[in-house]
């Protein structure tokens, strides 16, 4: 009786191909983090050398040649001096930014970031293309 009642019990957990799904999953979504990360880490490096250009500068020149330093020193590859938009306000000097990053996955896709910084007011528009 008990033999019977034992064969009769519904096994539960995860079997292999559920297990090869899973981990799957998993290693996509871990490959994926790998390549956004280190857009995010440039894209806040990117905003602290706004700020400290903007912070310490007199001219709009001067904050192009100031952000151009801290860029070689920030590992900063997607944008440049020349990239900022500089307005005259007030407080002294607004600075923003509007770029895009591609990051190839597999093949032809790839995935597609906007990112816009500024030190305050209105950010830059990213431009058509």
């Amino acid at each position: 009786m008990k033999l019977r009642l034992a064969t009769q019990i519904k096994q539960n957990g995860l079997s292999l191909v559920g297990f090869m799904f899973v981990t799957a999953i998993i290693a996509v979504l871990v490959v994926l983090g790998m390549k956004v990360v280190p857009t995010l880490i440039e894209y806040t490096a990117i905003k602290k050398a706004m700020t400290n250009a903007a912070a310490n500068a007199t001219s709009a020149r001067d904050i192009q040649l100031s952000f151009d330093k801290q860029r070689e020193a920030g590992y900063i590859e997607s944008i440049s001096g020349s990239d900022l938009e500089i307005t005259k306000s007030a407080d002294g000097f607004d600075v923003s930014v509007a770029y895009e990053k591609r990051i190839g996955l597999i093949g032809p896709t790839s995935l597609v970031i906007d990112y816009v910084a500024s030190t305050g007011g209105k950010p830059a528009q990213k431009t058509a293309q």
